[in-house]
């Protein structure tokens, strides 16, 4: 039994979704696609396809086993090209998992430049705010914004992530401008709903100590863009990161507030498990976005002096 070949044939028909064309893709027999299953099959003791007389569907098993059948053929396709004359060439997949805000914002640029480098790496892009599981839904990387715990994980810091509490020149014209963190309770609130503690923001008092604000949301959202067009609405008072706000700040739209009570620095960082071996594409990648996002974060420049 060839091994390699008969994942890749498994890989084959779960993209073309039925064994005919996945034959056709492959160039084989449609008896030559059922002989590699079986024997897999039979190899793993597992079925790895629900079949029907019109489909079929992945089991639980079989999903698992995809994304580690997509890991382990890119690792033998850069093995390949490492030890011919492309060595210097990145080519395969890969899988990222990253927050929608940032990842829309700011990382699409980064990721065309990176193609433009290495036309032969395929991006699969996962924008979602939730904490994904690497290893079991097999991604390569995920971009997280927060303090890490203590974790499995390996993390590279890549920019620090300001948050920033802002309102609309309008709104604080019309409700006055919070001296202290305490004033914020008899002001509107914008919520990130999906906070630990969303009826509370926590903020250093005048010596530094952390100190939980209680505010009255005024409105909860689970996008901080929805939020900060709401606050540029003269809706209320918000708190998020300074990489979503940073234009509207620069525009004038925004004004932050409260500069002497600014929330601690979150961190963004590129994640990946230490279970496998970290090919030379991750590898690339994280570099690639450490390098680029070196420094003061270009979203930060119009914050220096505050």
């Amino acid at each position: 039994m060839n091994r390699l070949e008969n994942m890749e044939t498994f890989v084959r028909v779960v993209e073309a979704g039925s064994i005919s064309a996945a034959a056709e893709r492959l160039g084989v027999a449609k008896s030559a696609v059922s002989r590699r299953l079986k024997e897999l099959e039979t190899h793993l003791g597992v079925e790895l396809f629900h079949r029907t007389t019109r489909r079929m569907n992945l089991t639980d098993t079989g999903r698992s086993f995809y994304q580690q059948c997509l890991r382990l053929l890119d690792d033998v396709l850069e093995a390949e090209l490492a030890a011919s004359q492309a060595h210097a060439t990145l080519a395969g997949r890969l899988k990222v998992a990253m927050p929608s805000s940032f990842g829309l914002m700011h990382m699409s640029s980064a990721i065309n430049d990176f193609l433009k480098a290495n036309p032969s790496i395929e991006f699969d892009l996962d924008f979602n705010d939730r904490e994904v599981d690497l290893i079991q839904e097999g991604f390569d990387l995920a971009i997280r914004i927060g303090r890490l715990p203590d974790s499995s994980l390996i993390a590279r810091r890549l920019a620090p992530i300001r948050l920033i509490l802002c309102a609309s020149p309008g709104y604080l014209e019309k409700h006055g401008t919070p001296q202290t963190p305490q004033e914020l309770t008899a002001h509107d609130c914008l919520v990130y709903s999906l906070n630990q503690d969303p009826d509370h923001w926590l903020l250093p008092d005048n010596k530094g100590n952390g100190q939980r604000i209680k505010i009255r949301p005024r409105l909860r959202a689970s996008t901080g863009e929805f939020l900060r067009d709401a606050a540029v609405a003269d809706r209320g008072i918000i708190l998020l990161p300074s990489f979503i706000a940073y234009r509207e700040i620069e525009q004038g739209s925004l004004q932050p507030i409260l500069c002497d009570y600014q929330p601690e620095n979150l961190d963004a960082f590129a994640i990946y498990p230490p279970t496998r071996h970290l090919s030379q594409r991750v590898r690339a990648f994280v570099d690639f976005l450490a390098e680029r996002f070196a420094g003061v974060p270009y979203w930060d420049r119009c914050l220096q002096n505050t």
